[in-house]
């Protein structure tokens, strides 16, 4: 490393945000970036330690020591290249990952950790800025088809990888702009659209053909899931016109609550909020659910649950309450017991400091309270926990004012009827069943029939999703030629 004393001298300094009266006002991002000389000091942090967990601990194995150096030395663009070559969008991960890689730093035992995330912001930031991302077309077409069923993080690193080794590729998305979930779900405050959409023209120029509203495989959607899809094609058609299909549809169905007053008008999964309004923020039609002066509870402590609290604040919520089933964890973790693992600790989002959030944990909500079928409050009891098991606490029942519920516990399963139509087995939790590892890994139990991301493992991070795609193309591509350059 360039500079050996650099984690001894230099303190981390995290990326600034927007005060949040200002960023209320919008729906655009509000974290600045470090400039250049500031992710300079902080690649200087870098430890040179011997064996470098940080890139154990990221999900696509980013190897991170390199790029800290680069950046230090002013490579900004051998960064970039280092940065892409296990990652194909850090533009994604550099905004919304939580950085297992910082709970792995090496620094993190009895310090702060390097500011890996906001390192990697500032390197994709300036690639964009400089012009050095450029598509990467294939020299050579196999004639090879590949169909790759949604549009997420998991299908678009498949898709990209494909493409760049000469396979025709095609993304079929039943919304009407690519993206899964990281176009509908997650708010733009977090992650502005436009990056998305960059990325897809990027694709395009490489040999992607984008296929949106079309729902591939089975008309029977569970409750919940929005759905713009104009047209309808059988998974029979997709097997017959395709040498492979890769199923990254995601894990879409929502976690309900089975309590009495759930049918009240004034309760909803998380994503029947949240993707209206990222589609009303597009220019799209206003959001039917407005919480301008409404009592908000939010059900789920994820971050599911933050996109709902930041979104109501920025509706002008008169209060947002937001509900855990486990207990409080503790304000910092036991650093010698969980490291380099990630660790248990009490985590506040920016949406949570966005106004008086009140949060309540180890609670319980028993019943939804409406008049003439409005939902007006709702009961709650307190929960104890003892030996990984919780009882409720007798005579601990509440009545919390509430005129929305937002039901965030989030999602159990891909649409098992997708799986269905295309014959693939699942798992004991209603996945896509298929290996990661070994001869035949990511094939489902139907011929040719490949499973990534979400749909695959459940309900998971993008980093993961990204990694699952660029194995699962890999092993397409294996498949497809008897043998593969893609890196695993």
């Amino acid at each position: 490393m360039g500079k050996p004393t650099g984690f001894m001298e230099r303190q981390r300094l995290s990326e600034a945000y927007e005060p949040p009266n200002d960023r209320l006002k919008h729906y655009r991002e509000f974290v600045a970036t470090l400039n250049d000389e500031q992710a300079s000091v902080q690649g200087s942090r870098c430890m040179d330690c011997g064996i470098p967990f940080c890139t154990s601990g990221c999900p696509v194995n980013n190897i991170i020591p390199d790029w800290n150096d680069l950046v230090y030395r002013g490579k900004w663009e051998q960064a970039l290249v280092v940065l892409h070559s296990t990652n194909n969008f850090p533009d994604f991960t550099g905004r919304i990952c939580p950085a297992p890689c910082e709970a792995a730093c090496t620094l993190n035992i009895n310090n702060d950790a390097v500011g890996i995330k906001s390192i990697e912001h500032a390197i994709i930031d300036k690639g964009w800025q400089m012009g050095w991302i450029v598509p990467q077309p294939p020299k050579a077409k196999t004639g090879k088809k590949v169909a790759i069923i949604g549009s997420g993080p998991a299908g678009l690193a498949a898709a990209q990888q494909l493409a760049r080794v000469g396979h025709d590729v095609t993304v079929f998305e039943k919304n009407s702009r690519p993206g899964g979930l990281l176009g509908y779900g997650i708010p733009d405050f977090k992650l502005e659209k436009s990056l998305i959409q960059r990325r897809v023209q990027q694709m395009e120029a490489e040999g992607v053909t984008f296929r949106t509203r079309v729902l591939v495989g089975s008309k029977e959607l569970p409750p919940g899931i929005i759905n713009d899809a104009s047209e309808f094609i059988s998974a029979e058609q997709v097997s017959n016109d395709f040498d492979a299909v890769i199923l990254a549809a995601g894990s879409e169905v929502p976690r309900d609550l089975p309590i009495p007053g759930r049918e009240l008008k004034g309760t909803y999964a998380a994503l029947e909020f949240l993707i209206p309004q990222n589609k009303q923020v597009s220019g799209g039609k206003a959001n039917p659910i407005n919480a301008k002066g409404k009592h908000v509870v939010v059900i789920g402590g994820g971050d599911t649950g933050s996109d709902c609290v930041g979104t109501s604040y920025r509706h002008g919520a008169a209060s947002v309450t937001q509900f855990e089933l486990m207990p409080q964890p503790p304000e910092e973790e036991n650093r010698p017991l969980t490291w380099p693992y990630w660790p248990l600790k009490m985590r506040t989002s920016s949406s949570h400091l966005e106004g008086d959030t009140q949060r309540k944990f180890s609670i319980a909500t028993k019943e939804l309270i409406g008049e003439k079928g409005v939902l007006k409050s709702l009961k709650t009891v307190e929960l104890e926990w003892k030996n990984g098991k919780m009882r409720e606490i007798p005579g601990s029942e509440h009545t919390f004012p509430a005129d929305l519920v937002f039901l965030a516990m989030g999602f159990v399963s891909p649409v098992g009827s997708l799986l269905e139509a295309f014959g693939v087995e699942k798992d004991a939790r209603g996945n896509a069943r298929a290996t990661t590892d070994g001869k035949g890994c990511y094939a489902t139990s139907a011929a040719k029939v490949f499973a990534a991301g979400d749909a695959r493992r459940g309900q998971s991070l993008v980093v993961w999703a990204i990694r699952e795609g660029r194995q699962c193309a890999r092993e397409v591509d294996a498949f497809l030629m008897g043998s593969s350059t893609l890196p695993r």
